[in-house]
């Protein structure tokens, strides 16, 4: 596993603050500002080809509900065990989603990234590494991804298991061996341990603050995210995984009044267990923060889209031991980062 001496900033679907997330302008950006991995949501085509979004379903993420080609193609699935209606990748043909254009999931709290809708398309993680590994070359420094397989128990279902092609890219990056800038993580288990017996780079298990991986709940499992937080099933997640991506919460929580509390041993109970410890996911939006960061007045109109103080935030978290952590604006994780060190 590559060992950084100093926490990794994985700029979270890119640098997602200030572009429309999972587009190739918004990983640049990110590589732009310092981050060291790049991290694509993947989700399949109808052909196999393994696309950047943050779920299948795209209605919100492009702008396939104006395209009247494709209104036939709306259905209503339940990926998670909730029906929801809309388009899924599963249905298009690669060829079909170059067609579509991205747009911002929050435009509420970025409206300034609304000005990139209809102009960037869905990237490829073929096209995610070839600007990694073209950027690495150009700037000197080693730029890895962070890739997320996203209901892999669903694309499994389907007969587009996601796992194959994500190796087969590795592989064709020359990404193979434990050291290769390269960490697959997942919220499920079975595809983990699935993995681990099909390559060599690290893998990182995620971790909600609530509610239990999928594919233990279809077989019965009662275990629960907090349950693997303990040091018994981080014991066992360091038995297919080499490191977690818990929830922020679960790292130092946020007592009644919305302000930050004392932190959880889970950092120590990881690190105990051999396990490194990348939280997710910091924002600058004061939606986002815990209240003892905010800034301006909580009545305004805008305020919930305001930046508060994440500096602040972050400077508590790396000190409290983590060894990465995922950001929409990874130029504050690397400014932070940088002041600390």
């Amino acid at each position: 596993m590559p060992v950084p001496d100093r926490p990794i900033v994985i700029a979270h679907r890119g640098a997602s603050g200030y572009r429309p997330e999972h587009t190739l302008e918004s990983y640049g950006l990110a590589i732009e500002m310092g981050a060291d991995f790049i991290e694509p949501d993947l989700v399949s085509t109808s052909d196999g080809v393994l696309v950047a979004r943050h779920e299948n379903e795209i209605g919100w993420t492009t702008d396939v509900s104006d395209r009247p080609e494709f209104a036939d193609r709306r259905v209503v699935k339940a990926v998670r065990g909730v029906d929801v209606e809309g388009w899924y990748t599963e249905d298009f043909t690669l060829a079909e989603l170059k067609t579509l254009r991205a747009r911002e999931r929050l435009p509420q709290l970025r409206p300034a990234n609304t000005a990139y809708d209809g102009r960037l398309e869905v990237p490829t993680l073929d096209e995610i590494i070839q600007l990694a590994q073209r950027e690495s070359a150009a700037r000197g420094r080693t730029i890895g991804i962070y890739p997320e397989t996203k209901h892999p128990g669903w694309f499994q279902s389907i007969g587009l298991g996601l796992e194959e092609p994500l190796l087969a890219a590795l592989e064709r990056a020359g990404w193979t061996e434990r050291d290769a800038p390269v960490f697959i993580q997942s919220f499920e288990t079975e595809n983990l341990r699935m993995l681990r017996g099909m390559t060599r780079v690290p893998l990182v298990q995620l971790l909600e603050s609530s509610g239990g991986p999928r594919d233990l709940a279809l077989r019965g499992d009662p275990r629960t995210y907090a349950d693997l937080a303990t040091p018994a099933g981080l014991a066992e997640i360091a038995t297919y995984a080499d490191a977690i991506g818990p929830h922020k919460d679960l790292v130092i929580p946020r007592g009644a009044d919305g302000r930050l509390a004392a932190p959880t041993p889970l950092v120590a109970d990881a690190h105990a267990a051999g396990l490194a410890v990348h939280p997710w996911t910091f924002r600058s939006e004061n939606f986002f923060l815990p209240a003892d960061f905010y800034v301006g007045d909580p009545s305004a109109a805008d305020f919930a889209g305001t930046h508060g103080d994440a500096e602040a935030e972050l400077a508590v978290f790396y000190a409290a031991g983590v060894d990465g952590v995922f950001a929409d604006f990874p130029d504050v994780a690397v400014r932070v980062r940088a002041a600390l060190a």
